[in-house]
């Protein structure tokens, strides 16, 4: 097979002969070498310890023992190929707490990696550990979880470990760390709960976490990780935890043991956690550990032969390869088992294909069909026919897999790709219909009415993420003009339409106190002032604080804003006549087993008062009026009086004929 010079480095694609003249890039490839076992890796006991690699086109391979994470001298041990291109080797004797790597001949070429199914590693994770797993469970590691039924009965709450706790003001001692993270009871400025304690007061039932699993050395150095800062969205090793966040990431178990005490930790506090996952592209296409073993197979290229570049991080995996997929299945589902993970967001999943995914969820659901899954499906170039791709254009292909709602963020808020724009929360005209979208779940609710989604449970409400500006920073750049509460009532509206919506609930930590990243749009790198959660400003804000806590809080009393089909939507979410700058809706007829007979929501986007007319009969109460303002002061002769940037919900037990008219 060809040799190929890519930047300084050579790259060889594998002998001939040792695959009988098939190239690694055919089809042909994979119907001879795929391998479908479960043995792939390496698996410890006292008495011995055995190592399985598939590498079809090396001519050799071997096992590579050492000592510690910076001995330069290793032991070889060879491995014996058998079909399909897998190598094993068995070595007797308690090896724990040895490191090793996998050493092997493409070609003239000897190339040394890292075990991609290794679940350990030393720090940086740059060679695998032989441990045993059972000695990395915490003190207390139960199967209990918080109770949960559906994925949409899921309110969402996105953090990145080191900006929760790093901030001077956290009162948290191992700042930054998975350890900082578990520390309970700890109070900020004005006695406010911080940490943990704070996402749980909240009332959400998940914490999404930016990625844990162990990241690019170029992104954060594990031996001083508060030197640099990074989100992570730089695989290194996919079935590892990070080690920056560790106290001591020398040691390949402790990383391991304070992960699952800070996911334990969670589930005693009545969170569920999401792991943020990236299989669309790995840090550097051409020395990844992946290309180094099986060089061409895991990426996906151009007809040119260079790599694929959706991503936009210089290379696109390949899950539509068997053995990428295989890898990617195996990796979610071990997290799942051994973590107790309980869902899982796929970064661009668009780059990725829907066979993979459709996989995905079909193995999480049969172990526990409340797994969230959900994933970025934006439409993006990449060497894969869209007819392949896990995108919105393909939603009605991935049942059961959530997709963030876009649509309704930027009629919201305003394009992300248009910084002066002001969207439907800005006070802009021309939104309603998006945020009408949005609000009924992306499904086709009519004619005029239609998203992407196929069912509800497709479609992620949400107005900010990590990435670009915060809700807060972009209300600046869109209506810096207006005065700072008037921007905090405009900010309190777009979350209020976010959680009133059908599918499943997103916030971004910090977003109820009104988060800042001072203006930058992409802060993956920005020093921790720019990125921590400033629990200073959020004691000052408890009063927004408060009021996200009641919607979330009016969310899960309600089920018919988390109604489960689209014809359930259709049947009972009414849109009602409201003017310019305002939308109300009614949900009937007990929707979704709702206690309440009907509900009736307002969000009123002008900055004036306007009247609207209660569209059905009813003793009415107030459910939520953002502000406290107790609006049912205002309702006269089944008319309702709605301030101006509020929202407005109430509800009607019982039938009074006559009270309001019809």
């Amino acid at each position: 097979m060809a040799v190929q010079k890519e930047l300084d480095y050579a790259i060889e694609y594998g002998d001939p002969e040792i695959t009988g003249g098939l190239s690694v890039f055919s089809e042909e490839f994979d119907e001879v070498y795929a391998y479908d076992g479960n043995d792939l890796g390496m698996r410890y006991t006292p008495e011995s310890t055995e190592f399985v690699l598939w590498a079809p086109t090396a001519a050799e391979a071997q096992v590579m023992l050492y000592e510690a994470w910076d001995s330069a001298q290793g032991e070889s041990h060879a491995m014996a190929r058998e079909d399909r291109g897998v190598w094993r080797l068995s070595l007797p004797g308690d090896l724990a707490g040895k490191l090793y790597t996998y050493r092997v001949r493409i070609g003239t070429q000897w190339n040394e990696a890292v075990d991609p199914y290794t679940r350990a590693v030393s720090v940086n994770g740059d060679r695998g550990a032989v441990l045993d797993l059972a000695g990395t469970q915490p003190d207390r590691w139960t199967e209990n979880k918080p109770p949960f039924v559906h994925p949409l009965d899921a309110v969402i709450y996105e953090v990145h470990i080191r900006d929760l706790t790093i901030h001077p003001s956290s009162g948290v001692q191992h700042k930054g760390t998975y350890v900082g993270a578990c520390e309970t009871g700890m109070e900020g400025p004005a006695g406010i709960r911080t940490g943990l304690d704070h996402i749980a007061g909240l009332g959400v039932t998940h914490v999404q976490l930016l990625p844990v699993y162990d990241y690019a050395t170029e992104s954060v150095d594990e031996r001083s990780p508060l030197e640099r800062y990074n989100w992570g969205y730089d695989p290194k090793n996919y079935n590892v935890p990070e080690g920056s966040y560790s106290l001591n990431p020398y040691d390949p178990a402790t990383r391991i043991r304070e992960l699952k005490t800070l996911i334990q930790t969670c589930h005693d506090r009545g969170l569920r956690v999401i792991m943020d996952v990236v299989f669309n592209h790995v840090y550097d296409g051409y020395r990844a550990n992946l290309a180094k073993l099986v060089p061409g197979y895991y990426m996906r290229h151009k007809p040119d032969g260079s790599l694929s570049n959706g991503s936009g991080c210089g290379n696109d995996t390949a899950p539509e390869r068997p053995m990428m997929r295989k890898l990617i299945v195996d990796s979610v589902l071990y997290w799942a088992r051994e973590y107790r993970m309980d869902g899982f967001r796929f970064d661009l999943m668009g780059l990725l294909d829907l066979d993979t995914m459709n996989e995905v969820r079909r193995r999480l659901h049969e172990m526990d069909p409340s797994f969230v899954l959900l994933g970025e499906g934006w439409i993006m170039p990449t060497e894969l026919a869209p007819e392949r791709r896990a995108d919105q254009a393909n939603a009605v292909k991935l049942p059961g897999i959530g997709q963030f709602n876009d649509n309704l963020r930027d009629a919201l808020k305003g394009s992300t790709f248009a910084e002066k724009e002001a969207g439907f929360a800005g006070g802009q005209s021309g939104f309603e219909q998006d945020v009408r979208r949005g609000i009924a779940g992306a499904i086709a609710y009519n004619d005029r009415i239609k998203g992407f989604a196929l069912e509800p449970v497709q479609s992620v409400a949400y107005v900010e993420a990590h990435d670009n500006h915060t809700l807060w920073d972009k209300l600046a750049l869109t209506n810096g003009h207006e005065d700072v509460n008037r921007r905090k009532r405009r900010h309190l509206l777009a979350s209020a339409v976010v959680m009133t919506s059908q599918g499943m609930a997103f916030l971004h930590a910090g977003q109820e106190f009104f988060r800042t990243k001072g203006g930058d749009h992409n802060s993956y790198i920005a020093p921790d002032p720019v990125n921590w959660l400033d629990w200073e400003r959020c004691a000052r804000e408890q009063a927004a604080v408060s009021e996200i806590r009641q919607l979330i809080r009016l969310r899960r009393e309600h089920p018919a804003f988390r109604m489960r089909t689209a014809d359930e939507i259709r049947e009972s979410l009414v849109f009602e006549q409201a003017v310019e700058g305002c939308i109300a809706f009614t949900l009937r007829n007990h929707a979704n087993h709702d206690p309440c007979r009907d509900i009736y929501v307002v969000h009123n986007a002008n900055p004036y008062t306007v009247t609207v007319e209660i569209p059905l009969p009813g003793v009415w109460s107030v459910l939520f009026g953002l502000g406290n303002h107790g609006p049912f002061d205002r309702l006269r002769g089944g008319k309702l009086e709605v301030h101006g940037l509020s929202s407005v919900v109430l509800g009607v037990i019982a039938l009074e004929p006559g009270f309001y008219p019809a």
